[in-house]
C-alpha cells in the first residue's frame, strides 16, 4: 500500500471501533505486537510501520513530526477510519499528541500516550555548552575556503557525541530525527480534550516520570500509572500490567474475568 508516495507496511485486523498503536523511534509496529494480538478480539486494531522504520520506505524529505501526523492521517484515511483510540510509544507519542490536540479529520475518543516524548529536556551546562561549540564551529567551518577542507568534520564529530538512535540512523533519518526531537509538543497538551491515560516505567531515563507529570499537569483529562521495575519499554517490561490497565481504559472485559466481584 502506498500512502503519500511512500510504500507503507502495516497490520489492519479485528472488528468494531478502531484502536491505532504507534510505535516509538528505531522499532516497528511489531513492538506493540502483544498488545495487538490482546486487542484485536475485542477491535477494529491498526498498526503501521512508519516511515523509515520496519518495512516502510524513507520519508522523501526530512519530516517533522506535523509531517508524521499527515501521514498517518492520509494511512487512516485511506482505510477510511474517522475515529480511533491512538495508543502511541515515544516518538509514536508526539504524533498521537499532535492528533488528538488538533482533532479535525480525525476524532481521537481515547489517547494512550506511552513513555511519551514531547516534553522538553532540562539540558545541563555541559550540553548547552557543547550545542554551542557545535553551532559555532559549523558556522565558523561553513566559510568557503575552511569548508573545502573541513568536509564532513562537523558530521563526524556530531555522530561521536550523539545517541545511539541519531549513530545508527541514515542520513535521511537523522535530519528527521533533529526535526522531531527539537518540538516542545507542551503547547498542544492543553488542547487534548478526550480522557487521556499515561503509562510510564518508573526507571525510564530517556523520558523520565517527571515529564509524565508535566503531561498529568498540562492535559485536562489525564491520569497517570506509573510501573515499577519497568524502563522506557514500560509495556515490555511489564506486560501483563500493561494488558489489564489497557483493557480497563478501552472497557474490555475477558471471559475470564466475568462475574467475579
Amino acid at each position: 500500500m502506498n500512502v503519500k508516495g511512500v510504500p507503507v507496511h502495516f497490520r489492519d485486523e479485528g472488528s468494531g471501533k478502531t484502536v491505532l498503536f504507534l510505535h516509538g523511534w528505531g522499532v516497528d509496529h511489531s513492538s506493540f505486537g502483544e498488545a495487538f494480538e490482546r486487542t484485536r478480539g475485542h477491535y477494529r486494531v491498526c498498526a503501521l510501520d512508519l516511515p523509515g522504520f520496519g518495512r516502510s520506505e524513507e520519508p522523501p524529505a526530512a519530516w517533522g513530526v506535523g509531517d508524521y501526523a499527515d501521514f498517518v492521517l492520509a494511512f487512516l484515511a485511506e482505510r477510511e477510519i474517522r475515529e480511533a483510540v491512538l495508543v502511541g510509544h515515544s516518538f509514536g507519542g508526539r504524533i498521537a499528541i499532535k492528533l488528538a490536540a488538533l482533532q479535525g479529520a480525525l476524532q481521537v475518543p481515547k489517547l494512550v500516550l506511552v513513555d511519551s516524548a514531547g516534553v522538553p529536556p532540562v539540558r545541563t551546562l555541559s550540553q548547552r555548552l557543547r550545542t554551542f561549540f557545535y553551532k559555532t564551529a559549523r558556522r565558523l567551518l561553513s566559510i568557503p575556503p575552511l569548508r573545502e577542507r573541513t568536509s564532513g568534520f562537523i558530521e563526524r564529530w556530531r555522530i561521536r557525541r550523539a545517541s545511539t538512535d541519531y549513530r545508527n540512523a541514515s542520513p535521511r533519518m537523522r535530519e528527521c530525527l533533529v526535526r522531531v526531537v527539537n518540538e516542545d509538543l507542551t503547547p498542544l497538551m492543553p488542547l487534548i480534550s478526550c480522557p487521556t491515560l499515561l503509562i510510564w516505567g518508573e526507571n525510564d531515563t530517556a523520558t523520565p516520570v517527571s515529564d509524565a507529570r508535566v503531561m498529568e499537569r498540562l492535559i485536562p483529562d489525564a491520569g497517570l500509572v506509573v510501573f515499577k521495575n519497568a524502563g522506557h519499554y514500560s509495556f515490555l517490561d511489564q506486560s501483563y500490567a500493561f494488558g489489564r490497565v489497557l483493557d480497563s481504559f478501552l472497557g474490555i472485559v475477558r471471559a475470564e474475568e466475568e462475574g467475579r466481584p
